[in-house]
C-alpha cells in the first residue's frame, strides 16, 4: 500500500473543541456529500483499479496515495464532527439521519483522461469549498483543521494535473 500524498505538516487534534453547531453546520459538507471526502475515497479507488489494468501502475498507485490522504481527511473531519456535538453519520448534514450519502454518487467513468479530468474538477472543488469555509469559520481549532486539509487538496490538484498531461502527451 502507498504512503498518502499528504505534506509533511501534522495535523491539528481536536482538543479543546467543544460543541458549535455553527461550526459543524460549516464543515459537514466536506464529510459524505456527493462532493464530499467519502465519496472522492470511492472515486479514487475506483480509478486506481482502472489505471493499473490499462497499464498505468504508476499513475494507479499515486491515485491511491491521494485515495489513503483523503481517508486521513475523513478521518479528521469526523473526528471534529464530533468533537463539535455532531454525530458523524454518512449522511448530507450530520447530525441528520436523513439524506444518506450514495455510491450513485460516485464518478464511473473508464477513460482515463475523462477520470483525470474529473479529478482535476473534483480537487478544484474542495479547495473552494474548504477556502468558503475558512471564511465562514471563527472557531480557530476547527480552522486550523480545514487549513490543513486545504494544503493537501492544492497538492493532489497539481498531481492530477501531472497525471493528466502525461496521458495527453
Amino acid at each position: 500500500m502507498p504512503a498518502p500524498l499528504t505534506e509533511k505538516e501534522q495535523f491539528p487534534t481536536t482538543d479543546g473543541i467543544t460543541p458549535d453547531a455553527y461550526s459543524l453546520r460549516v464543515i459537514s459538507a466536506a464529510y459524505a456529500t456527493s462532493t464530499g471526502e467519502l465519496n472522492t475515497i470511492l472515486q479514487y479507488i475506483y480509478q486506481s483499479f482502472y489505471f493499473e489494468a490499462k497499464g498505468y501502475g504508476n499513475f494507479a498507485e499515486e491515485i491511491e496515495s491521494i485515495a489513503i490522504a483523503e481517508m486521513i481527511h475523513f478521518k479528521a473531519l469526523g473526528r471534529c464532527i464530533l468533537a463539535l456535538g455532531g454525530s458523524p453519520v454518512y449522511t448530507a448534514c450530520p447530525p441528520s439521519m436523513y439524506n444518506f450519502y450514495s455510491a450513485k454518487f460516485v464518478t464511473y467513468s473508464k477513460n482515463l483522461i475523462m477520470m483525470a479530468e474529473d479529478d482535476i474538477r473534483a480537487e478544484k472543488h474542495a479547495i473552494r469549498t474548504y477556502e468558503r469555509m475558512l471564511t465562514l469559520l471563527n472557531n480557530e481549532r476547527v480552522r486550523a483543521i480545514i487549513e490543513r486539509i486545504l494544503k493537501d487538496e492544492r497538492l493532489h490538484l497539481k498531481a492530477f494535473e501531472n497525471i493528466l498531461c502525461n496521458l495527453k502527451s
